[in-house]
Parts: structure tokens; sequence; C-alpha cells
């Protein structure tokens, strides 16, 4: 038997393989993240409850650390939520843990910084154990270089240049907690921080990053092209399959349930 009272607010970390879906957010006749987990929140609760996300990842882009909330009149503890909706839940989505939060917190607004990893396998050979969650690039690339252009991206700028599109969107100002490239073996991992992020501004700085590690492009025209503050001018974008969004952070760390 279900037991409700009011009003709730509930967040989920989520995890998903995103190669099945057109992204996060609910789009009509196409399989989406959001309308996953509201289909499992209503087998659960007999709710229909929209679900809101700290950051609405692109069409095949995938996460180890999602956030997401939603209002409940449910008052099953946070532990029960993890396990029933990962019973509803398709087999490339997994809650990771919830809790419940003040009715007055935004996933969104709260966060401080987002964090994404990009995978580079840079082999001369394709890797079918990696196929669909890496971008392989079978030219040696310079991790150094790439990394000398990643000091640029650090600390507060204009990076319309970063960006294919921007909607609704102001302001191109984005500040860079930490961007870095290291490699193990084959395996190169592109890391940013930031507050938040331009649309494909990830994909679009990876890709700018191979040319530069590629010896394509040299640090002044990096440097230039960054300055330039013309929208997509850093592509060409890196395809999704190597992006994951791992972490959002937010001023106290949230108590989630296993």
């Amino acid at each position: 038997m279900k037991l409700f009272n009011s009003f709730n607010k509930i967040v989920l970390v989520v995890e998903y393989d995103g190669r099945r879906y057109h992204g996060f957010q609910w789009q009509a006749k196409l399989p989406t993240i959001q309308a996953e987990l509201e289909r499992a929140i209503r087998k659960l609760t007999g709710e229909r409850r929209r679900v809101a996300a700290a950051s609405r990842t692109d069409a095949g882009v995938h996460a180890r650390g999602q956030v997401v909330s939603f209002r409940t009149g449910s008052v099953l503890p946070p532990r029960t939520f993890v396990r029933a909706l990962n019973y509803y839940l398709p087999r490339d989505i997994a809650v990771k843990g919830a809790c419940r939060v003040d009715v007055t917190f935004n996933v969104r607004r709260d966060a401080v910084s987002r964090e994404y990893d990009y995978y580079i396998l840079n082999s001369s050979s394709r890797s079918p154990l990696h196929e669909g969650f890496v971008y392989t690039i079978p030219k040696e690339l310079n991790i150094e270089m790439m990394n000398q252009a990643c000091k640029f991206l650090e600390g507060e700028h204009d990076f319309a240049s970063f960006a294919t599109s921007l909607g609704k969107l102001k302001s191109t100002v984005r500040t860079v907690y930490e961007a870095n490239v290291t490699r193990e073996d084959d395996l190169a991992t592109f890391h940013m921080t930031a507050n938040s992020f331009l649309p494909h501004q990830v994909r679009n700085t990876v890709g700018i990053l191979i040319r530069v590690g590629s010896g394509k492009v040299g640090l002044d025209e990096f440097q230039r092209i960054m300055e330039a503050k013309t929208l997509g001018l850093a592509g060409p974008t890196a395809p999704p399959c190597g992006l994951y969004l791992t972490k959002v952070n937010y001023p106290s760390d949230l108590e989630l349930e296993t």
C-alpha cells in the first residue's frame, strides 16, 4: 500500500547509457531519459510527475552522475525509491542513490558546478569492448600540447566560439575551474569542470583539442579562435559517444541513500 502526505521533493543520482536515447529531455514519440524516469515514477507512485535535471545531456551522451528531482506525495523512504525505480527502469538506466530535500531545492540553479569527462581511444585499431563509449582517433595525439591549450580554457571567459547554438541564452560567459587531458595506455580522458556549459561546449572543445593534439592547430590559433567569440568556430564537434556527465556539485553534499 502506498502512503502519501501533501508534498515531498526527491533527488535521484542517475547513471545511464545514452546510446538508445534522444537525449535527456522529453520529446514526443522519441525515447528519452526523462520519459523513462517519469514512466517508472508513475508505475511506482501512481503519480504523473515532471522530472527536472541538473544538466540536459544530448542524444547519445552518457551519465555516471546525473542529478534529477521530482515532487511527490509519496512518503516512501529514499532507499525504497532506489530499489523500486530500478525495478521499473530499463537496463540501460539506473538510480544510484536518492535523498529527500527541502521543497525549495532547485536541482539546476543550486548546482555550483558540473563535471564532464570525454574518452578518446587513441589507437590504430578499434576496440569492440569500447564501441559506443569512446571516440577512436588512430593518429597519435600530443597530450602535452593538448594540456597547454587547456590552460587557456581555465577561468572566466566568453566561450561563444565553443557553442553550436545559443537558444534563449543571453550570456556566453562561463567559468571553467578545471580542464585537462590525461592518458593511460591507449585511453585519453579530457576532464572539464565549470559552473555551467553552453550547448555542445565540451564536444566542441574536444574537437579542437584533437586538432591541437594532431598538429593541425597551434596554440596561437587556438587562442585566436577562443578570443574571436564566434559561434561554432571551435569545431568540428566531437561525437556524443565519448561524453559522460560525471558529477554535479552542490554547496553541501547530497545525503544519498543507496
